[in-house]
């Protein structure tokens, strides 16, 4: 295999580009938003624009969350083999590869309003600092639905050019979502993350970790429905947050016994949780 093959998938597999799962839970509830600031009708141009900042940031996030995590990953069985670990890439080229993917970032974002390029600055802080915040607070997770979630609150600033009270209710329900299915990731790695003393909500919240993902369900569910009631939403809307609601019952019975592969699962499913949820949004508009 040639060092243009090797440098490729080095690349491929450091962005994710193989997983889109962690793109689908970025696109959704960003699509949430445009759709509710437009009315239902989001230009195809910003469309566009949203999209691929989507990719491209969350791309960005993985690389630099590899590089924060370079030391430490060769001692955790499912990080062993990424690029930085076994030498396919330096942290050299890590550090470029994210610059140039947030160059692009920054070029998307430059099509947009001086409001919405203001707010970006936000959304790149998020995202660089969110892989160093394991070292520091058992609360990487509530950085990192945040980092998931600014985008709606730009998404609001570019499409209304001000941020309402929904804009901010969805960008909530979105963090403690995001909390609730990290945390199901993060009980995947707990036992490694314990040797080698990495902070994440599954270590916090030990013995009650299930409770309080299903405490964080409820809460997101809730605040979804605030948010149908304020938009005077219809059953659409309504039904897609019952769904919703069942699809949280099957991960809780996923993570029942806390199994490291149904964990994995029950964290997959979510991508299904944001699906439902913006078809019920796409409906009401239609």
């Amino acid at each position: 295999m040639s060092q243009a093959v090797m440098n490729w998938q080095a690349i491929k597999q450091i962005t994710r580009m193989d997983k889109p799962i962690g793109t689908y839970l970025l696109l959704w509830p960003t699509f949430w938003a445009l759709w509710v600031a437009s009315d239902g009708y989001p230009q195809p141009m910003i469309l566009l624009i949203f999209g691929l900042g989507v990719f491209v940031m969350r791309s960005a996030g993985c690389v630099i969350n590899d590089f924060a995590d370079r030391k430490v990953d060769g001692q955790v069985e499912r990080t062993k083999t990424r690029p930085l670990v076994s030498g396919q890439m330096t942290s050299e080229q890590a550090l470029l590869l994210f610059g140039f993917l947030i160059g692009i970032a920054f070029a998307l974002v430059a099509q947009l309003s001086w409001y919405t390029i203001q707010l970006s600055v936000v959304a790149l802080v998020l995202a660089a600092s969110y892989p160093f915040m394991k070292r520091y607070t058992h609360l990487p997770q509530v950085v990192l639905g945040a980092a998931f979630s600014w985008g709606m609150i730009m998404a609001f600033a570019e499409l209304e050019g001000r941020i309402p009270n929904v804009a901010w209710l969805l960008f909530f329900a979105n963090v403690i979502w995001t909390v609730a299915y990290d945390t199901m990731y993060a009980m995947v790695d707990r036992d490694d993350d314990l040797k080698i003393g990495v902070k994440s909500t599954a270590i916090l919240f030990g013995q009650y970790d299930k409770k309080v993902v299903a405490f964080l369900q409820l809460v997101t569910l809730g605040l979804l429905w605030t948010v149908g009631e304020l938009l005077a939403f219809g059953w659409p809307f309504q039904l897609s947050v019952v769904i919703g609601a069942g699809l949280f019952c099957y991960q809780q019975m996923l993570i029942v016994n806390r199994e490291k592969q149904s964990c994995f699962k029950a964290f997959l499913n979510n991508h299904f949780f944001g699906l439902v949820i913006f078809l019920g949004i796409f409906i009401e508009y239609l």
